[in-house]
């Protein structure tokens, strides 16, 4: 069911949007992320043999996603327009339940993730400050420094 799931994603993901991400879930599921549009669409095995639960919710400033708005049942075997046209329903809804964006304030173009990302099976990066080195590396690279000073001290002194 989870490659099934995969293959229907990617043609869904090319009927609702032209820049998209598509990923597994830990669970199973397969999310198709639209950065552009902010929205995200997730198809989960349902209950049924046939059927899938689609849920849809926005993407948050800095990437993280919110909690689904609205979700659905729908059978797979009723093919791809039927399952866009349930996803678009559900991606109206929750546009309509957006909060506004202020005046002044512009959402931020995010460009460089295509169907790229789709195709080699990697889940975007989350979180994270970029190429900065966290505290903890900083931790770990002295204490490596640490352990080689160390050596080389004690191999000196014996020898």
């Amino acid at each position: 069911m989870s490659a099934q799931l995969r293959d229907i994603a990617g043609e869904l993901a090319e009927v609702l949007w032209r820049e998209h991400t598509v990923y597994r879930e830990r669970s199973g599921g397969v999310v198709i992320r639209g950065e552009h549009v902010r929205r995200w669409i997730s198809l989960a095995p349902a209950g049924g043999r046939d059927e899938v639960l689609v849920r849809a919710g926005r993407i948050l400033d800095g990437g993280t996603t919110a909690p689904a708005r609205s979700e659905a049942v729908v059978p797979l075997s009723a093919g791809t327009g039927v399952l866009a046209a349930a996803c678009r329903r559900l991606l109206a809804e929750t546009a309509a339940d957006a909060s506004p964006v202020a005046p002044g304030r512009t959402v931020p173009k995010r460009s460089g993730r295509s169907s790229r990302s789709a195709r080699s099976g990697k889940a975007p990066r989350r979180g994270g400050s970029g190429k900065h080195t966290s505290f903890g590396s900083w931790v770990i690279l002295a204490c490596i420094a640490g352990v080689i000073a160390l050596f080389v001290y004690s191999t000196a002194t014996r020898g």
